[in-house]
């Protein structure tokens, strides 16, 4: 479970536990970690259920169909790992490691914070979707990207990154 925002830079903190009830939309996320700070996006899946990615690089998106972050279940964000011009918002991701804190800034201007608990990789056609994208009673978060080797002929990498919060 997450703590209070300690070093939360705009709104009130909330801890994960006060704020399950209803959160309001993200508008940014922050990882100081691996120095990021980026705009969050809401994303919408396609026609066969799979979360859309954003279409700008240096922006991530939220799955606007599942929860807030804050709220009760699994909160996903999703971003792009590099471009044909070089690396993208989720670059650094796969640097992440557990104890890192993940800070999501909402629309009401409070800030929920996760803790990292780890990090993984997986192959897009083996990704554990109940582990990924449904979570306990909780308020959990995941952020997305893509990893491992890339794909010449499918112009795809062939895993994802996933980091796994709390």
């Amino acid at each position: 479970m997450g703590g209070t925002a300690k070093d939360a830079a705009a709104g009130p903190a909330v801890r994960v536990a006060d704020s399950i009830a209803e959160a309001a939309a993200p508008v940014r996320l922050r990882v100081p970690a691996i120095k990021l700070s980026t705009k969050v996006i809401p994303l919408r899946l396609d026609a066969g259920g799979r979360l859309a990615a954003p279409k700008s690089f240096d922006r991530v998106g939220w799955n606007e169909a599942g929860p807030e972050p804050g709220e009760r279940g699994v909160a996903v964000v999703a971003g792009h790992v590099d471009s044909t011009t070089g690396p993208a918002v989720f670059y650094r991701l796969r640097h992440l490691r557990k104890g890192d804190r993940v800070h999501v800034d909402r629309a009401d201007g409070s800030t929920v914070t996760f803790v990292v608990g780890r990090v993984a990789r997986y192959p897009k056609s083996r990704v554990p979707d109940k582990e990924v994208y449904h979570g306990g009673k909780d308020a959990e978060l995941r952020l997305i990207t893509c990893g491992g080797t890339f794909d010449r002929a499918r112009r795809s990498y062939r895993d994802n990154v996933i980091v796994f919060a709390r």
